[in-house]
């Protein structure tokens, strides 16, 4: 599900007629200093993490000046919530608060149908609380084509024992959220707490919206860069995969980085996993060898060579990494020779200088190991492949091993390997990229490899390889001319070239 920060819903609330606490988010202490001035009284200062508890780390504190909420937006900004940096903070005016309730809405996926709870329990840990008996909670379904209707949000009110005024101004807040998190498709909407001040406002003091990924594409107006559930606002890396996943259908390509920030020679490993279930036991495996996740990535459901090609160079793109790690299932049905193919080109390209053990199960496994040995044994660092009765643990084992020799030689810096383009050859677009083929290195074996591996995509005429299909037909033939790329290279010349560029990664 995809999130909002606390100042992004409290806009949603202010669109609604929901009243909430005068202020707004700032990047620095002068910006923080400025709203706090604005605001003319006593503010509270919030750290902006997607994250739950902040008060009891820290993360939100209370100024009387402007000068004091300078000082604490300095404290504030820069704060690390589990390995990733606070860049935002939100200034509001301090509530005199006199009653705190909760209220929400979830999905019921039980009952497919929103559900709103209310509560007079506000504050932290209101779930965990309910779910214990320690409190009540007031709960009702919604019909998504009607909402709440007035009457039904003010008996639900009623029956926590709220009358008069109060009553109705609860009642008409828990309407205005209904209406919201239908209009915008939210999996939850949650305001807590839902406070009644000293001077008899009702109040949205803090808030939660989480928006269906699958309607991120109908909201444009949210600002939402991924439509995937994250703990934290998305990095660069992580903007550059959403890319890649949405401009290739085959196969899936996840990517979330875990941590930023880290030197070599600390443990981190890049993750890279296929198929859920299998990753989760290849993560624990690596975790109890002693290392630690630079980033989660899952490329399944038969993913294209080129698609593995890009998650492998994002993967390598983090600085720093002592090895590479890649298992999944060990019972894929996709082919797995797409991927050694795509794995195998990435590591040629950026000159892999710390080692990889990739577990590659399922179907053409062989193959897949073979083109892993074979044309991954003249760079800096070791590459090893092993098929699906080879245990995590075993592989786990096996990195541990290579990453301790590879720190005694030093690490050598990764650098891309430049390509340019041949003088004498010709060239032809393909979907997100061109193939380049050099006649200057084209000869009876790197022909004989082009039609072997390129399956019906070449023919030879006088001695040199030509298109024998459209380029139409061409273009989303990567996987086949990737395999003609590795082969050429690793039994022949590198006669053929694969250009597949990924935006915002090498620019």
């Amino acid at each position: 599900m995809a999130r909002l920060h606390e100042y992004q819903g409290k806009q949603l609330l202010k669109e609604a007629g929901i009243a909430v606490p005068a202020g707004g988010p700032a990047a620095s202490p002068e910006q923080a200093r400025k709203l706090a001035a604005d605001i003319g009284r006593p503010v509270v200062v919030k750290i902006q993490a997607w994250t739950t508890s902040r008060a009891k780390m820290g993360g939100i504190k209370f100024a009387d000046t402007p000068e004091q909420a300078a000082e604490i937006a300095g404290q504030l900004l820069g704060m690390q919530v589990g390995s990733f940096t606070v860049d935002r903070v939100l200034v509001e005016e301090k509530l005199a608060i006199e009653t705190e309730c909760y209220a929400s809405i979830i999905i019921d996926d039980a009952a497919c149908k929103p559900l709103l709870l209310f509560s007079l329990a506000g504050g932290s840990g209101i779930e965990e609380r309910a779910a214990a008996g320690g409190v009540s909670v007031a709960q009702t379904h919604l019909d998504v084509t009607v909402g709440l209707p007035d009457y039904e949000a003010r008996n639900l009110v009623r029956r926590m024992g709220i009358s008069g005024k109060t009553q109705l101004r609860i009642a008409d807040v828990l309407v205005k959220l209904a209406a919201m998190a239908i209009k915008k498709d939210a999996r939850s909407a949650e305001i807590n707490p839902l406070v009644v001040t000293a001077d008899g406002r009702v109040m949205a003091a803090d808030c939660r919206f989480t928006i269906d990924d699958y309607a991120v594409f109908r909201h444009k107006e949210l600002g939402i860069e991924i439509a995937r559930e994250m703990d934290h606002p998305p990095t660069e890396l992580e903007r550059i995969s959403y890319e890649v996943e949405k401009n290739d259908h085959r196969g899936t390509f996840y990517f979330a980085q875990l941590a930023q920030g880290f030197g070599s020679g600390e443990g981190y490993l890049g993750f890279h996993g296929a198929g859920g279930g299998g990753s989760m036991m290849s993560m624990d495996a690596i975790t109890k060898a002693g290392f630690k996740i630079a980033n989660f990535t899952d490329t399944s459901g038969n993913p294209s060579a080129a698609k593995v090609y890009r998650a492998a160079m994002i993967i390598l793109s983090q600085p720093n990494l002592d090895g590479y790690f890649g298992s999944g299932s060990g019972v894929a049905s996709q082919e797995q020779y797409h991927s050694a193919y795509g794995l195998a080109k990435a590591f040629y390209e950026m000159n892999l200088s710390i080692p990889a053990v990739i577990r590659l199960g399922g179907n053409s496994e062989d193959r897949a190991v073979r083109i892993l040995t074979d044309y991954c044994k003249n760079l800096p660092a070791r590459v090893e492949g092993y098929r699906k009765d080879d245990t995590p643990a075993f592989c786990a084992e096996r990195i541990e091993t290579l990453v301790a020799e590879n720190a005694g030689k030093g690490q050598l810096p990764m650098t891309r390997r430049r390509f340019t383009s041949p003088k004498n050859g010709f060239s032809f677009p393909i979907s997100g990229g061109a193939v380049y083929v050099d006649y200057d290195k084209c000869d009876d074996a790197t022909n004989a490899l082009l039609l072997e591996y390129g399956k019906g995509i070449f023919k030879i005429e006088n001695g040199k390889p030509a298109l024998a299909i459209s380029e139409e037909e061409v273009a989303g033939k990567d996987s086949e001319l990737i395999a003609c790329e590795v082969e050429c290279r690793g039994r022949a010349q590198d006669a053929i070239y694969v250009s597949l560029p990924i935006a915002g990664l090498h620019e």
